[in-house]
């Protein structure tokens, strides 16, 4: 063969093209860190090598503290020097095996490959370095020349012994760095089966939640409130949610995540529409006509733009005496916009409605406000009350109180009474309205109106003799 023909062909570009593809699918654009499908991809050959080597390994979840309000304040082109500082310094933390990741916003994970088979010892390594990067993000940073200081959250979940899912140890390391914020941040915690049981009873008790709300499943029970000769002059309502597979349920277990979910406001709507149709019933039964109610108000439902009219109308609707509904609120109401609480409350009062300050001495408190607020009573907290004969510091806050309520002509209400000593001794400071076990546990309604029957007939007969 003389002679041959060949084609040539330039593939820097299209290796470029490739390479630049590569990038963008598998590396964060910012820090050049793997992202959260290189990362995926990672830890899936990892939980094959822990089968296979019986080593473990560890997910490390890092939050970066309060980023949201630098980006807030200084811009984002700060917050972006910062992940950028963060994403160097976390690599240099780790061995060159390991495997650091960007997940996006401030979140990042480190995964550490090739711990101890025991398990106690992998736990202490991951623990070692999860420290050491904690100290390391908490040095300061220098932003366009300017001083900044951060700092992180750490969850930490081991694998290789249990096996588990990806997306199930990711979820894990997430859970144990929401338990590093919630105990105060810049901390670090371990994942623990008890948090993912705790999750799951979260979910599963809100959408008992939401359904309850829809179907209707709560009651109002109702403690009596008497004066100092034992007379009933109310009641407290207090909403309970009857579950159909657990039975009777209180409220420190869903009021909460009431609040937290929104479904306050539908819930709150409901229990003061039912006291009130309650007060309208009682005001043509002679045993009952006198009595007031007091229902409890949450801030979310106080600080909805039509919280006042929605009350009117609940008012109109029942064509109550307005001065029988008492509206308690608690001092953390008052922590921010103060003065659209107080229009609120004094737009009611102008119908009639009573106020009470509920929990009073265990919150926010100022007398400036407590002057300007149109509170008809303050009630003394249980804690106050319940070490009254015992301890001389909540006798001494019980008795000024007291003394407080008196000198601003308000009416006061100890709640939590159960003996007949702690009635005595309140009594003494001057307290004459008392609500507790002393008396009554809340009650279903009929029960609740035939023992305030038969005290007021009591009461008569014993007047008569």
């Amino acid at each position: 063969m003389t002679h041959y023909v060949s084609t040539q062909f330039d593939i820097s570009q299209r290796k470029a093209a490739e390479d630049e593809i590569k990038n963008l699918a598998f590396y964060d654009s910012l820090t050049h860190l793997p992202n959260r499908r290189l990362l995926r991809d990672r830890l899936q050959h990892a939980l094959a090598a822990t089968t296979r080597s019986q080593q473990h390994g560890a997910l490390l979840f890092i939050d970066l503290d309060h980023f949201k309000k630098l980006n807030d304040t200084r811009g984002h082109n700060q917050g972006d020097l910062l992940l950028q500082q963060v994403a160097q310094r976390l690599s240099s933390y780790v061995r060159e095996a390991d495997t650091v990741a960007r997940l996006g916003g401030d979140e990042f994970v480190v995964m550490l490959e090739g711990l101890s088979q025991d398990i106690n010892e992998a736990a202490a390594q991951a623990e070692a370095v999860a420290e050491k990067i904690l100290a390391g993000l908490n040095d300061t940073y220098y932003l366009s020349g300017q001083e900044y200081s951060s700092a992180s959250s750490i969850g930490v979940t081991l694998f290789g012994d249990k096996g588990g899912s990806i997306e199930e140890l990711l979820k894990q390391a997430d859970l144990a760095m929401y338990q590093a914020k919630a105990a105060g941040r810049n901390s670090l915690r371990f994942f623990d089966p008890a948090m993912q049981a705790a999750v799951t009873a979260h979910v599963v008790l809100e959408k008992d939640l939401r359904n309850a709300v829809r179907e209707g499943q709560f009651v109002v029970h109702y403690q009596v409130q008497v004066d100092e000769d034992g007379q009933p002059t109310g009641a407290e309502a207090l909403v309970r949610w009857q579950h159909p597979q657990r039975g009777l349920v209180f409220p420190d277990a869903f009021i909460a995540l009431a609040e937290e979910t929104g479904l306050i406001l539908p819930l709150g709507q409901w229990v003061l529409e039912s006291a009130c149709a309650q007060l309208a019933k009682w005001s043509g039964a002679s045993d009952f006509a006198h009595l007031s109610l007091a229902v409890n108000i949450s801030a979310r439902q106080l600080h909805q733009s039509d919280f006042v009219g929605q009350v009117q109308a609940i008012l109109d609707r029942t064509g109550i005496d307005p001065g029988k509904l008492k509206l308690e609120l608690t001092e953390s109401l008052f922590v921010g916009n103060m003065e659209d609480t107080i229009a609120k409350m004094s737009a009611l009062s102008a119908k009639g409605v009573h106020f009470v300050l509920d929990d009073f001495g265990t919150g926010y408190s100022s007398l400036y406000y407590l002057k300007r607020l149109p509170l008809k009573c303050l009630k003394i907290d249980r804690s106050f009350v319940a070490d009254v004969l015992t301890d001389a510091n909540d006798a001494a806050i019980a008795r000024t109180i007291v003394a407080l309520a008196q000198n601003l002509n308000l009416a006061v209400v100890a709640e939590g009474v159960e003996t007949r000593e702690q009635q005595e001794v309140l009594a003494r400071y001057g307290c004459k309205e008392y609500q507790g076990y002393l008396f009554s546990r809340p009650l279903p309604l009929k029960e609740f109106e035939q023992y305030a029957a038969r005290l007021q007939r009591e009461l008569l007969a014993s007047s008569c003799l």
